[in-house]
């Protein structure tokens, strides 16, 4: 009975949450962007570490791992983009410097994240 109940309690766990991924381009905001508004209504500020997304949820924290180097950062979603084909994900200055993306511009990354139900 305590294994069928520890069973059940794992697999309710598991149906609740489930991590997800993609794959694909990253860039990152030019500097005319900083103190613009988001389309979440916060101030978009280069400092901070936040990123766009097209369809992600404002406030989902992505792990973005440079699959050129493997450095990753984690991020908030808190603005709509990129609006150039093939890219995933916007990055501020701040989140693509930890991840080694500022000299290339654009580059290869994995975004992980936790979907709940």
């Amino acid at each position: 009975m305590k294994n069928t109940l520890l069973f059940l309690a794992a697999a309710f766990f598991f149906s609740c949450t489930s991590k997800l991924s993609q794959t694909g381009k990253a860039s990152y905001y030019a500097d005319k962007f900083n103190g613009r508004k988001t389309a979440s209504g916060v101030t978009f500020r280069n400092s901070k570490k936040i990123a766009a997304h097209k369809t992600l949820p404002f406030g989902t924290k992505v792990k973005v791992t440079n699959l050129g180097n493997g450095k990753s950062t984690k991020v908030v979603i808190q603005d709509r983009g990129p609006f150039v084909a093939g890219r995933i994900i916007d990055l501020s200055k701040k989140s693509a410097r930890k991840i080694g993306l500022i000299n290339q511009g654009v580059g290869s990354v994995k975004i992980e994240y936790k979907k709940k139900r």
